[in-house]
């Protein structure tokens, strides 16, 4: 019993050395030093707890639990793309075309991830520049992106992990646009319409809304020109890359047979399991855009579990009721659709805005994917311009309707106070605003597809040869096959 005793007695001394609050209980330090009090441990309990400003107490440092919550969501996001999004677009192609999905996802994650490195996170999260529209060098090649927190994001997560985490969010955004050119533009132009498109629009859109000093970020930026709100990405994701996706496979043109010839999806198997992959990962999306394991966080799970739960049953419901049943690919789409709807809104929203959203997310998609679609006659091969483009945009709109301040108390906080934003969540006209968001998110993401597009068409030319269409792109630009008879 003495040893044990006498090993629980060192390791208090340790602490002891370690806290200077716990060191005052076991052994009360002079009085001379008592004129300046230390931080106390409490302090940083309570900050670390409450995901605030912990001051001196423990300067920094990350926090564990923050830091963990923060690297399983980024591994979520990431999960998304691979293999959730590979499997789920993969499925609803022909089968000659399955693995040249998987490879533009590939491709997307490698060079995303080396711009992002390069200087992908600097003109996101920098702020050298001193603009509202793009941020800074100071953090090129990541120089500095170290384990201590990046204070003006987030007080208790790494930034590296910070980084990576955004990072995540860079690498999906254009691989959303694949659905909808799927079947028939060339490897080559769609990896160098993505290094372009990721410089002109989503870097500098993504700094407008998240950046510190974004010209559109209402909640942390008091000098927000644009006092708009975007939790997780409904404009500077789905909205970016669905209306993006939509002008380029009009000037892309159909597929060769487009109208006349069948082209089911090969394999609903892998759409339903990839389906399955996403939404777990929108968990990470998400719940993660809190940037810590707190109440916040908690509402956005919750949130967005039943806004996609919702939106996938009412589709499903529709099928049933106007065409006598009730498909896989149906439920699929709904749960996609009720994701990307309650994305914007999902830190911002209640469970009651969680249902009315997942009711919106189905019909008015649905509208989108069923009946515009056929009325103006594009091939937008799997319905990213329907989900996406429309369901981001009806999510922007319907956030600034239903965001209240119960759920998330940063909607009223001291920048939102200084910009004007409280008093929009209030008195009401947030919409307005989400509005204007809208609008720039239109013209910017419109404009820059229209340049790109036809710059890489000219220099190395947009789809493959009519034969090798016919073929299929797998093993024509691949090699390979995904299914041997």
């Amino acid at each position: 019993m003495k040893p044990f005793l006498k090993s629980i007695l060192c390791a208090l001394a340790l602490a002891g050395a370690s806290f200077p609050a716990f060191a005052q209980e076991v052994a009360p330090a002079p009085a001379a030093a008592a004129a300046t009090p230390a931080p106390t441990v409490d302090g940083a309990f309570a900050a670390y707890v409450n995901n605030v400003d912990p001051g001196a107490a423990l300067p920094g440092v990350a926090g564990p639990g923050h830091n963990a919550f923060m690297m399983i969501c980024a591994a979520l996001v990431l999960f998304m793309t691979l293999p959730g999004l590979a499997l789920f677009y993969g499925g609803l192609v022909r089968k000659k075309n399955v693995l040249s999905v998987l490879a533009q996802c590939l491709g997307i994650t490698g060079l995303v991830t080396i711009m992002w490195w390069a200087f992908g996170y600097s003109f996101v999260f920098g702020k050298s520049f001193g603009s509202p529209f793009l941020g800074g060098t100071e953090f090129l090649f990541l120089k500095g992106v170290t384990s201590a927190p990046n204070t003006d994001y987030a007080y208790w997560i790494s930034q590296n992990v910070f980084s990576m985490y955004q990072m995540m969010f860079a690498i999906i955004t254009p691989a959303l646009i694949v659905g909808a050119i799927a079947e028939r533009m060339k490897f080559t132009a769609i990896l160098v319409f993505v290094a372009i498109w990721m410089v002109v629009v989503y870097f500098p859109l993504a700094h407008m809304v998240w950046g510190v000093n974004g010209w559109m970020n209402g909640v942390w930026n008091g000098d927000a020109v644009i006092k708009a709100i975007d939790f997780a990405g409904g404009t500077v994701v789905h909205m970016s890359s669905g209306w993006s996706a939509l002008l380029l496979c009009i000037i892309l043109g159909p597929r060769l047979g487009f109208g006349k010839e069948k082209m089911t999806p090969h394999s609903m198997v892998l759409c339903m399991v990839g389906t399955g992959m996403l939404y777990v990962g929108w968990f990470g999306f998400n719940a993660g855009s809190a940037l810590a394991a707190d109440g916040v966080a908690a509402n956005a799970f919750m949130t967005t579990m039943i806004a996609a739960a919702v939106a996938g049953f009412v589709w499903g419901l529709i099928e049933l009721v106007f065409r006598g049943h009730a498909s896989i690919l149906g439920f699929c789409s709904g749960v996609v659709a009720g994701l990307v709807v309650i994305t914007p809104a999902t830190g911002f929203v209640d469970s009651t805005g969680a249902v009315i959203i997942g009711v919106l997310a189905a019909v008015v998609p649905y509208f989108a994917v069923t009946k515009l679609k056929g009325w103006l006659g594009y091939d937008d091969a799997l319905d990213t311009f329907g989900v996406h483009a429309v369901g981001g945009t009806l999510g922007a709109l319907v956030t600034g309707i239903l965001a209240t301040k119960e759920v998330n108390g940063n909607l009223v906080g001291s920048y939102a106070t200084t910009n004007g934003l409280a008093k929009l969540v209030t008195d009401g006209g947030l919409w307005l605003e989400q509005l204007k968001a809208i609008g720039v998110t239109l013209v910017l993401s419109l404009l820059a597809t229209l340049v790109i597009t036809y710059i890489v068409k000219a220099v190395i030319g947009l789809r493959p040869t009519a034969e090798v269409e016919r073929q299929g792109l797998d093993i024509n630009e691949h090699g390979e096959e995904g299914y041997v008879d």
